[in-house]
C-alpha cells in the first residue's frame, strides 16, 4: 500500500496508476478526506471469479433440503 498526497497524484498521475495495478493506492486530500485507488476488475471478470458451479448450487441445495427432512423427522419424534 501507497500513501501519496493529492498533489502527489496531479504530478504524477501515471505512476500512481501503475502502481494502483498491483496495490492499493491511499491518497490524502486534506485532514479529513481519504480515497483508494485500485485497478478495477472488467465485471464479467469480477462476476466470474464469484461465481459458483451448478454443482456447488445443487450441493447446498442438497444440503438444505436434507436438513429441514431431519428437523421434520425429529419434531415427529
Amino acid at each position: 500500500m501507497v500513501i501519496i498526497s493529492s498533489a502527489e497524484l496531479r504530478n504524477n498521475m501515471k505512476k500512481y496508476l501503475d502502481i494502483a495495478k498491483r496495490e492499493q493506492v491511499i491518497i490524502q486530500r486534506g485532514k479529513n478526506e481519504t480515497f483508494v485507488l485500485t485497478m478495477q476488475q472488467s465485471p464479467v471478470e469480477y462476476d466470474l471469479a464469484r461465481a459458483i458451479t451448478v454443482d456447488d448450487v445443487i450441493a447446498k441445495v442438497r444440503e438444505g433440503l436434507t436438513e429441514m427432512f431431519e428437523r421434520k423427522e425429529a419434531e415427529k419424534v
